[in-house]
């Protein structure tokens, strides 16, 4: 989503080093949307000669023939499976790439519209021609709990962190399932860190923002930190949850890029600070 922010667009030399430093620190997945702007293109302009170095997920359901509003926190989309197929082939376009490996479902819609649509038998299709190899579904309470009873998703992706807990007990059940368990907004988009700049963002990020450094700040978390980043805490609490198979992390900066790498090579937070950090946050 934030290469969507490189003022020279897609072939902007900076995001062909920001991407490439992905790739030489390890990272090996890249999840992407047709929502976010520029980012297909920007991803197939500078990754598309080390394909088979990542694994790479993206959205389905998003418009492709004319920009979506935003209307209480979501884009518009549609879930037909015209526009499925067709939101897919263009991103194999724009990401230059022959399939890709996950593509989920964007923005959580109802089983019943799913049902509605035949959404998922679209995605079938796509995986059998080879155009697909996993399918997802990008998830959120109250709709993730019937998607998972449908039985017809390799991976969700869902958002969690210490500053946004409601979804803690379902990516266990998700991972119990047998799916895979991809976390977002593990780092509560980077509200409580001191350089954070909320000015340009839409007013629902903005609302956001405030609300979660309100948390932190109630919690007392800086009292616990123990000389680390608010960031650093951020990360490694959500990288102790036992039902987290990967979490994904955006970022423009490469300097943020390299202190998150740093981070999760540390490990999730020794047990009695997350201990203690769980105990704020609940209380």
């Amino acid at each position: 989503m934030e290469l969507a922010g490189f003022g020279g667009g897609s072939s902007d030399p900076g995001i062909g080093r920001l991407l490439g430093a992905v790739l030489d620190a390890g990272i090996n997945l890249i999840d992407t949307a047709p929502d976010y702007g520029g980012s297909e293109a920007a991803i197939g302009a500078h990754l598309a000669h080390r394909r088979d170095e990542f694994f790479l997920a993206s959205k389905c359901g998003c418009l492709v023939d004319r920009q979506p509003e935003f209307r209480g926190g979501k884009l518009e989309h549609d879930f037909s499976p015209e526009n499925v197929r067709a939101g897919v082939e263009q991103s194999l376009r724009r990401l230059k790439t022959d399939r890709l490996d996950l593509v989920q479902v964007h923005s959580s819609p109802t089983r019943s519209v799913l049902e509605e649509h035949d959404t998922v038998a679209a995605m079938e299709k796509l995986k059998s021609e080879g155009k697909v190899r996993f399918l997802g579904m990008s998830s959120v309470l109250p709709e993730l709990r019937d998607h998972i009873e449908m039985g017809v998703f390799d991976v969700f992706q869902i958002p969690y962190s210490a500053l946004q807990p409601e979804n803690e007990a379902v990516i266990r059940e998700a991972a119990a399932s047998g799916a895979g368990t991809i976390v977002r907004g593990g780092v509560a988009r980077g509200a409580p860190a001191p350089d954070h700049n909320d000015a340009g963002e839409h007013d629902f990020w903005r609302s956001f923002v405030r609300e979660k450094r309100d948390v932190w700040a109630r919690a007392g978390l800086d009292d616990i930190l123990d000389g680390m980043t608010r960031m650093e805490f951020l990360l490694r609490f959500v990288l102790g949850h036992e039902g987290l198979h990967t979490t994904i992390v955006g970022t423009s900066n490469p300097d943020h890029l390299a202190a998150n790498v740093a981070a999760a090579e540390k490990g999730p937070l020794p047990a009695d600070l997350y201990d203690e950090a769980r105990r704020r946050l609940s209380r």
